[in-house]
């Protein structure tokens, strides 16, 4: 074989085993590359109207944080059951997903301070005389795969027994519930607002840790997730420190949050 061969497949190799993070914009900045599943509003949902961009708090979030950072952004929409697995292949360099900090997940990625509290619910239709947990039992309810809905899902389902429908993407489950093929959801508040303002046919009511619930976590602590022991994780909790101070923070969830409800 040919050295000019040789030096070509050793290249090749030096960039495969590169991380998400290796390539560098036209500005010179490093591309960090956030992984996120686009199905969640207000966090991220796709902007239909204006070019199918992915807009929410979470974008808004790391735009500003990877602004500070000196780097450029670039972001990847997939499935929210995968991103972790994405984030441990190297494929991305962290997840805004409105991303739970949970026990479970600590073993396997490193997250950030939390950066918003989130409470659990059920979303259904009016009319239905949903309006207790008790009201859920023997009907058929939507949770989002791999989310703490799911967990909090399965253990109600022990001791008030349902028929759990597991989907990838909320905005199906949502329309689903719409069009009867489901009686209702657990999701979180934040989430939930976005579709009771949007849909006047449904509506909400907050799970609190009593009745069949009690003892079970039903708030949510959202972070950023990175691999185990990436050098992100100390330069986001930095950033997420300046914001909470400065009020950029505040900016961003009373425009994306607040506003819905």
């Amino acid at each position: 074989m040919k050295k000019a061969s040789l030096l070509l497949i050793a290249l090749l190799l030096v960039v495969l085993s590169c991380g998400a993070s290796s390539s560098s914009g036209e500005n010179g900045k490093k591309t960090i590359v956030m992984g996120t599943s686009a199905d969640y509003p207000p966090f991220e949902s796709v902007d239909t109207q204006h070019g199918n961009k992915i807009v929410g708090f979470d974008i808004d979030m790391a735009k500003y944080i990877a602004n500070k950072l000196g780097y450029n952004l670039q972001i990847k929409n997939q499935d929210f059951d995968g991103l972790i697995p994405a984030l441990n292949s190297k494929r991305i360099d962290f997840v805004m997903a409105g991303m739970v900090d949970t026990p479970a997940r600590e073993k396997q990625v490193d997250f950030s301070k939390t950066y918003y509290n989130s409470y659990q619910v059920v979303l259904a239709r009016k009319g239905e005389n949903i309006k207790t947990l008790n009201d859920l039992k023997g009907k058929k309810v939507g949770v989002q795969l791999g989310t703490t809905q799911e967990t909090l899902a399965t253990q109600l389902n022990k001791r008030l027994p349902m028929t759990l429908q597991k989907w990838d993407k909320l905005n199906e489950m949502v329309e689903a519930l719409r069009m009867k093929r489901v009686d209702a959801v657990i999701t979180v508040d934040t989430v939930a607002y976005g579709y009771t303002n949007k849909y006047k046919d449904l509506n909400q009511f907050n799970i609190k840790a009593t009745g069949p619930a009690k003892g079970l976590s039903t708030s949510d602590p959202i972070s950023v997730a990175f691999p185990k022991n990436s050098k992100l994780t100390a330069k986001f909790n930095k950033v997420l420190d300046q914001m909470d101070k400065n009020g950029e923070k505040q900016k961003l969830v009373n425009k994306w949050i607040k506003s819905q409800k």
